[in-house]
């Protein structure tokens, strides 16, 4: 599983005109699930973002997390994170999980994110959907995080 994380102060999805997510400050996370991710994966993946500390404190050193400042996420499931590009110019998709393991998978983690931050915490997108994501980033601060089975 990899997840690229951006700090933002304000984040949107869109799909076909509708917006359907929106969040204040808090963290944009772009979820890849690859053939082999499972729910402990999900798990540790949920519980690392929560708490790693990117946020400002008093002092202004990047050392809180997402709860200690009661932020908001926005969750987008995207396959593109899995692609090889190694050969050729055409990115291949194929350790991108099939939908019906990846779907399933995309939600688990964000009920153990929501489990972490309270329910009305966090935003999803819509599950294979062609989205529009507006994001202001805060920093920038953009991490990309993958679960210890790919590092």
């Amino acid at each position: 599983m990899r997840a690229v994380i951006q700090r933002v102060s304000a984040a949107s999805l869109t799909v076909a005109d509708e917006r359907i997510g929106e969040i204040n400050s808090g963290l944009l996370v772009l979820l890849g699930i690859t053939h082999d991710d499972t729910e402990s994966d999900a798990t540790w993946l949920a519980e690392k973002i929560s708490k790693l500390r990117i946020f400002a404190d008093d002092a202004g050193s990047m050392n809180r997390s997402l709860i200690d400042i009661t932020g908001q996420a926005l969750v987008v499931s995207q396959f593109t994170l899995h692609a090889r590009t190694h050969k050729g110019t055409r990115p291949s998709f194929n350790d991108a999980a099939p939908p019906e393991i990846a779907e399933p998978l995309y939600e688990y983690f964000c009920a153990e994110f929501r489990d972490r931050l309270g329910p009305k915490s966090i935003a999803t997108g819509k599950f294979g959907a062609m989205m529009k994501v507006a994001l202001v980033n805060d920093g920038p601060v953009t991490l990309v995080l993958d679960t210890p089975n790919r590092e």
